[in-house]
């Protein structure tokens, strides 16, 4: 799971509470969400993903109560 740093990617973090990250094509949504979860100790609302090319792309919507921007820091993409 690798996030991704693009201008949309980073107006979506501080507009709309939404991580972007490339991830394994095998993954479901609920393989994806629980992984998130682990890691960032944080809960997600819903995840959208995109498969583009070879690449899927998941789209993590985080509830109200954990700040995407607070993890964006942490992992330095802002």
């Amino acid at each position: 799971m690798k996030p991704i740093v693009t201008e949309k990617a980073v107006m979506m973090i501080e507009t709309q509470n939404i991580l972007t990250f490339e991830v394994d094509r095998r993954l479901n949504k609920d393989e994806i969400k629980k992984e998130i979860e682990k890691l960032f100790g944080v809960k997600v609302e819903e995840i959208r993903t995109l498969i583009k090319g070879s690449k899927k792309y998941a789209y993590v919507k985080l509830k109200k109560d954990f700040p995407a921007v607070d993890i964006a820091t942490k992992l330095g993409l802002i």
